[in-house]
């Protein structure tokens, strides 16, 4: 550790020698709340240097001159100039909201993306979010991702992502830099993220910064909002199944804010009177709900301090009771999510970010029968609780440099599989019959360093190295990753950006139907067995915006090869305590490779995009499939997606978003052999099948469209949204299975899980 912070020093004394130049440095803000503004285009006017604020709203910006005239632009914000002859730090620039309407705007920024070298990444608006159609009027940013060019979804319905061919555990999904280990409410249908608690989101699919790792596929970065430090707010919805409330305010004016935000369904209560009636003596429901909080202090103009948690459950139940007999059973899962961290800045060129994180996620499921004599209680858990703690710097030497780096520990403490087995008889203490449970505790490390430079006007490159270190037991792994992207400029609105990246992950998860985020699913650790997964991606791309940045396309084709990826063994026990190492399947091969179309409008009353992902996703064990390749399960070559929205006056917008699929492979029975059984003489029929993977699910499409009707008032607005999901009634296959009829033929029949479906939900902001 001593020696990588002695070469950072070393690297900046020397970088800081660099040529005579001035620096403006400061934080960008919201001039009506105070709220720090991510990404804001901070540039000059004449010239291509520039760069955006970070998280925290920070920007430092070093040019070789003397005297420069500097802009700052944002989505719906007006543009700010200032002129600067000399080093000048700025505490705070406010930025005030364009006399235009914000709602007229969508995803992004207005920087252009051909001048970045991050390629493969997109920052969602949740403005934008808010106005798409939902299932059942839930708005979900996980489904806005979805229509995403190079992002699947899994089945219908469900909100799990598919980046790149990568499966749901390769995503490093962070909310105010704390990992979040499973994202699903009511099964997968919904995420566990509030759009209204939520500040910013970026997902980057290629061409991963060096700062980030331990995840192969994407990482989506998503950061609360902070609180408003001038005035009290709040904003909530009534809908279908579940309501919501967000308030936020100062809590010493202009020095602490908060923000605090939660969201419950009433599905249990709705349901409980019927399921009463219906059957009397029981009681089941089923709810979802979750909670964030994020407290902001500013000490000084230098020194921020955040503290934020996160939490959710779902939780199913049931009882039935009578005279004789009392049967229980539940099933419930979540996340608790903390950070703390403190935002210094040591000079107009060096800024720092330091974080202590802890998160914890739990499923557990309880089935208990208890009669006049006897009580039977049988219990399964499974958990991972990490403790972290990270350090982020950035510096900006000189006007071509800037420079990142930093140091990254978690200690994880898996149980993978805790299964307890009781028994209680004649009013004796209770006994455990069987109780098991075995904890694997491992310490992930990592340093990196990367530097964004400016090689001349046309060619900027990002490139850096992530050092990974992890132990478990007495078993040591360790990498180097290399990452490398940049852009050559055709011209000031078009470029060609190339990226390398290498990326490895320590976590494995262990599902029966493929990862689709089942809250059974179980996190493992990689052990002596099971080694860590490996991912190398190359992506290659074309971007080109026209109009000041009013549309855009951009085209990329990209190439990831992974190893060490595991898979249950075929007939393997889904639940089977402290055995999972050796029902899985080590060693398998990856290969995933296509191309990808995005076209988009950004601004005006009419906005959205356009997505096409072409892609092949195969797999290859030595022991499955006898050893030959096979398609990934969520292998679809074909995938388009249109997101449309117009806004026909300020008070009524009305937005459609349509997607096609290709069906996703799964195994059928290509035939059936029957038997006789000679002891019993009883026929039965023995299913026969082909290839791992070998038949397809009929291609899945929708078509969602809605409208909100939106109604200003001196201190509160309302809005209504109707919305129609599964406008003309595709009925999509969710599962098929087979029947075996009477005279021995087999019929195979599709289960749709969502016909057409309308909604209606109110908000209202104040």
């Amino acid at each position: 550790m001593t020696k990588f912070y002695l070469t950072m020093t070393l690297l900046i004394a020397v970088m800081s020698t660099f040529g005579q130049s001035i620096t403006i440095s400061g934080f960008v803000e919201d001039a009506e709340s105070a709220e720090r503004l991510i990404g804001v285009n901070v540039f000059l006017v004449e010239g291509r240097r520039g760069t955006v604020t970070n998280n925290f709203g920070f920007f430092s910006l070093t040019i070789p001159q003397n005297e420069a005239q500097i802009r700052f632009s944002y989505v719906g914000f007006d543009a700010v100039d200032i002129t600067v002859k000399k080093d000048t730090f700025i505490a705070v620039l406010p930025m005030k909201l364009s006399d235009t309407d914000l709602e007229r705007v969508t995803v992004s920024s207005t920087a252009s993306r051909a001048e970045q070298t991050q390629m493969s990444s997109v920052n969602i608006d949740i403005k934008q979010v808010k106005k798409i159609p939902a299932l059942f009027g839930e708005i979900d940013i996980l489904r806005t991702l979805q229509f995403l060019p190079g992002v699947q979804s899994g089945n219908e319905g469900n909100i799990g992502l598919y980046v790149r061919g990568g499966g749901p555990d390769q995503n490093l999904i962070l909310i105010d830099g704390v990992p979040v280990y499973n994202v699903s409410h009511l099964f997968g249908f919904y995420s566990v993220f509030n759009a209204d608690a939520i500040k910013s989101a970026e997902l980057i699919k290629g061409g991963f910064p060096a700062r980030f790792g331990g995840r192969l596929s994407s990482v989506l970065d998503i950061t609360m909002k902070d609180g408003d430090m001038k005035r009290f707010r709040g904003e909530g919805s009534i809908g279908l199944i579940s309501s919501k409330l967000t308030l936020e305010g100062p809590l010493v004016k202009d020095k602490t804010s908060f923000m605090i935000s939660g969201r419950r369904t009433y599905i249990d209560a709705l349901a409980q009177p019927f399921i009463a009636m219906a059957e009397p003596g029981t009681r089941a429901g089923y709810f979802f709900g979750d909670f964030n909080i994020k407290v902001n202090h500013k000490f000084s103009d230098k020194d921020r301090v955040y503290a934020s948690y996160f939490f959710n459950t779902d939780k199913f139940y049931f009882r039935f009771e009578d005279a004789f007999n009392d049967s229980r059973a539940n099933l419930n899962w979540g996340n608790n999510v903390a950070s703390v961290r403190w935002s210094h800045l040591f000079s107009s060129k060096l800024f720092m970010n330091v974080t202590a994180t802890y998160t914890r996620y739990e499923w557990g499921s309880r089935v208990q029968d208890r009669d006049n004599d006897i009580d039977i209680a049988l219990r399964l858990r499974s958990n991972i609780e990490d403790y972290g703690f990270k350090s982020d710097f950035e510096y900006h030497p000189n006007s071509q440099n800037h420079l990142r780096f930093g140091t990254n520990y978690i200690r994880h403490n898996f149980r993978p599989s805790i299964f307890q087995f009781t028994v209680q008889e004649f009013n004796q203490v209770e006994e455990d019959v069987l109780n098991l449970a075995e904890q694997f505790i491992s310490d992930e490390a990592a340093l990196y360093v990367e530097n964004d430079q400016i090689i001349t006007d046309r060619i900027k490159v990002n490139y850096g190295l992530h050092y990974n270190f992890y132990r478990i037991r007495d078993t040591y792994y360790q990498s180097l990753q290399p990452r490398v992207s940049g852009r050559y400029l055709l011209d000031s609105q078009s470029s060609i950006k190339l990226s390398f990246a290498r990326m490895q992950q320590f976590l494995h998860l262990l599902s029966s139907n493929n990862g689709i985020g089942l809250p059974s699913d179980l996190w493992v650790p990689a052990t002596e067995m099971i080694p860590p997964m490996m991912a190398d991606q190359v992506a290659l791309g074309w971007i080109r915006t026209f109009k000041e940045n009013t549309y855009e396309v951009s085209v990329e084709g990209f190439y990831k090869h992974m190893s060490d990826l595991i898979e249950y063994r075929a007939g393997s026990a889904f639940i089977n305590p402290n055995d999972w190492q050796s029902r899985v399947e080590t060693g398998g091969t990856g290969w995933v490779y296509g191309g990808e179309v995005f076209l988009q409008k950004r601004t005006g009353d009419f906005t959205g995009w356009v997505g096409y992902t072409l892609s092949w996703n195969n797999r290859q064990f030595a022991n499955l499939n006898n050893g030959n390749v096979y398609p990934y399960r969520f292998d679809r070559r074909h995938d388009v997606s249109v997101v449309m929205t117009y806004d026909i006056t300020k008070k009524i917008d009305v937005s459609a978003t349509w997607v096609y699929g290709t069906g996703i492979a799964t195994n059928i029975p290509l035939y059936y052999v029957s038997t006789q059984n000679p002891q019993f003489g009883e026929q039965s029929s023995i299913a026969q099948f082909g290839d791992l993977n070998s038949f397809r699910f009929p291609a899945y499409h929708r078509g969602d469209i809605s409208i909100n009707f939106h109604k200003k008032k001196k201190k509160h607005e309302r809005t209504w949204n109707i919305s129609i999901y599964n406008v003309y009634n595709r009925l999509n296959a969710f599962f098929i299975f087979d029947e075996v009829q009477p005279n021995g033929d087999v019929k195979f029949r599709q289960v749709a899980l969502f016909p057409i479906l309308p909604s209606v939900s109110y908000r209202i902001a104040f």
